[in-house]
């Protein structure tokens, strides 16, 4: 019948309007380069193991929904580099950011099981540039103004190194989540300072840790002391319920995750690079021993070092970040 056929193609059209009308924020959300004085945001790469603890996923979106940054890409580290590549992939393409490459660093053999694994199944392997060139190229194309945000072991930090130590030192700077000095792992800094322990990041990968202290590139370091910023159950509720794309992407990794309190390591990071008041860093002399303890030595700084943020800080910058307000 025509008065059918036309309701059809009026349907049709409507729902059309209505698929690029949705499309659009999506893609929006990771063209946002230039921060509210018209300046092009600070080139990053954020260099991540995405996969096994859930705050590396925390990280990437805070980066990704921050004007004050320009993400070149995301380069994976660590273990199983090719799913975390899926991960990430997955991750950029539900949250309108597909414009920005995924570099894989080399696969090590270490037995970490990645909690986000069936998260990562679901998106298809595709073929991605090797992290190293990648970050190197990245440098040369914008010496002295890249940063390169390290919130895993340093494997690609180290192969760096390895293969073009002139060009690393044209970082503008490394800002990492990794090391402890007073305080170890469950130390909230309610109580007296326990005493530090090797923290993750750098016992996975000492050499590498080792040569990035001795790199001569400014580093600005965020250990344990300072990062164990907690997402409690009423700040989860207040995420998870404003229902954005990037919401969405890190509800379903914290249920994959498979456990209760996140801390958000790495996500401080991410902020300090940003915001650098939340995190206030000193000078200090940082040796990397065989066991991965970070000792502050005597000797001339090689890196500035946050011991102490406060959490509802942290939380007043970080929670608007991912309002619905800003993806409109």
């Amino acid at each position: 019948m025509p008065g059918r056929g036309c309701f059809a193609k009026f349907a049709l059209a409507i729902l059309s309007c209505l698929s690029v009308h949705w499309a659009t924020p999506a893609v929006a959300q990771c063209s946002r380069n230039h921060n509210s004085a018209g300046k092009a945001g600070e080139p990053v790469i954020i260099d991540s193991d995405i996969g096994d603890d859930i705050d590396d996923a925390f990280a990437l979106a805070l980066a990704l929904r921050s004007p004050e940054f320009r993400v070149l890409g995301v380069s994976v580290d660590f273990g199983n580099t090719p799913m975390r590549a899926r991960l990430a992939d997955r991750f950029l393409k539900a949250t309108g950011c597909s414009n920005i490459p995924v570099a894989m660093g080399k696969e090590t053999t270490q037995p970490i099981r990645m909690t986000q694994m069936n998260y990562a199944l679901a998106e298809k392997e595709s073929v991605h540039p090797d992290a190293t060139d990648f970050i190197l190229k990245a440098i040369r194309e914008n010496p002295g103004q890249v940063t390169l945000i390290a919130i895993g072991p340093l494997v690609n930090v180290g192969s760096l190194i390895d293969k073009d130590p002139e060009t690393f030192r044209k970082l503008k700077r490394v800002v990492m989540m990794g090391g402890s000095i007073e305080r170890r792992s469950g130390d909230l800094s309610y109580l007296p300072a326990t005493g530090p322990m090797p923290e993750y990041n750098i016992r996975r990968d000492i050499p590498d840790a080792q040569k990035l202290f001795a790199s001569g590139v400014p580093i600005y370091m965020m250990p344990l002391d300072s990062t164990q910023i907690k997402l409690d159950e009423v700040k989860r509720e207040i995420l998870f319920k404003m229902g954005t794309s990037f919401t969405d992407q890190l509800t379903l990794l914290y249920h994959q995750w498979g456990q209760i309190t996140p801390t958000l390591y790495d996500a401080m990071a991410v902020a300090y690079a940003i915001k650098p008041e939340l995190c206030p860093v000193e000078p200090m002399h940082i040796v990397v021993d065989q066991k991965g303890y970070t000792r502050r030595e005597t000797g001339p700084p090689n890196a500035h070092v946050c011991l102490h943020s406060n959490s509802d800080d942290f939380f007043s910058f970080f929670m608007p970040r991912f309002s619905v307000v800003g993806e409109r």
